[in-house]
């Protein structure tokens, strides 16, 4: 069924087509009997998908990347689809429109999608009173960024306003300094910047007086030894674990003709060609850290057995995407059944 709704979804512009669908679906959760519909339609329970990290019952293991609700506009409907947890973000202390529209790509002979997005929000403060009102308790992750006019030597400002802001009203904290979208953001990835920002807010989290999980979101890109200071940076400030991985500016092996990509031009890469480097990211890293670093893994997961695949490579969760747009909203459901089957 949702094969023949994606046919035409994706006769519309990727960007407009999303608020479009979550406008209604924000509309039908406010309908009582229309969102007990959809969770008994889109949700699983099952005692065996729970997982328990940093304190947080996490009721699946299946969660939304961050990206798709920047805002927290529509955290209380998605929890109606069956996500164990919602990532919002990536959220920065100034509202910003983000780059020059179009910015978001299908590429449907790869399921995959490219975009430039530039982290455009209405600001954390903005985002922090919306959880503020929220009905649903599904757990929330913040994922917060630098604005865009913020030089890099200011950055720790910018994470540090948002940590604050959205402190009160999430369950866990994503340090985003891996998109390729925002000019030399993943400059902070380097060792010195990176461990300097990390042990920052590390210091603001204990000092507010009930820690929160803090991960850092690192990008597919990296190299082995880059991979290596990453595993020493999260030993060293003590930070709860890694999100891997973001969007990649990689286009090798693609099955959309070079023009249209070169048409389409700069922007991270998710979906299925990114699949395999990123388990083997989260491999590197749970081998190489002997475990001892949780991983929330993300990348190319369209299936229970890509969700397995990480797991089995180390994540102790999963995040969906790309997947969500290509598969539709029961993907979530047939992960879950899928995990539950090989339990």
């Amino acid at each position: 069924m949702y094969r023949l709704v994606r046919k035409a979804l994706f006769t519309v512009e990727p960007e407009k087509v999303h608020y479009m669908v979550m406008k209604n679906l924000n509309r039908a959760y406010k309908i009582p009997f229309s969102r007990n519909i959809l969770k008994s339609i889109f949700s699983v329970q099952h005692t065996s998908l729970e997982r328990t990290l940093w304190g947080i019952t996490f009721p699946n293991p299946v969660g939304l990347a961050a990206g798709f609700d920047k805002d927290a506009k529509y955290t209380d409907a998605l929890a109606c689809l069956g996500f164990g947890f919602v990532e919002i973000g990536t959220l920065t202390p100034k509202a910003q429109p983000g780059n020059p529209q179009p910015r978001l790509f299908r590429l449907p002979a790869d399921k995959a999608l490219i975009n430039r997005m530039g982290f455009n929000n209405g600001g954390a403060a903005a985002a922090a009173e919306k959880l503020r009102h929220r009905k649903e308790k599904i757990i929330i992750g913040g994922n917060i960024g630098k604005n865009k006019d913020t030089p890099n030597d200011d950055a720790i400002n910018d994470y540090e306003a948002s940590f604050k802001e959205l402190y009160p009203v999430v369950d866990y904290f994503v340090v985003n300094v891996s998109s390729p979208n925002t000019p030399n953001l993943r400059a902070l990835q380097d060792k010195e910047p990176l461990t300097r920002l990390l042990q920052r807010l590390q210091e603001l989290n204990n000092a507010l007086g009930n820690p929160k999980p803090l991960l850092l979101k690192i990008a597919p890109d990296l190299t082995d030894g880059q991979l290596d200071d990453i595993i020493e940076i999260v030993t060293q400030t003590g930070i709860q674990g890694i999100v891997a991985t973001n969007t990649t500016i990689n286009r090798d092996g693609l099955e959309t003709p070079q023009n249209m990509i070169d048409n389409i031009g700069a922007g991270g890469l998710s979906g299925k060609p990114l699949t395999q480097r990123a388990t083997e990211v989260v491999g590197y890293i749970h081998k190489k850290s002997n475990g001892k670093i949780p991983i929330m893994a993300v990348g190319g997961i369209f299936t229970a057995e890509d969700a397995r695949e990480k797991i089995n490579a180390g994540a102790a969760l999963v995040q969906i995407y790309t997947g969500f747009i290509y598969e539709g909203p029961g993907i979530v459901k047939k992960i879950c059944n899928g995990l539950i089957n090989k339990n």
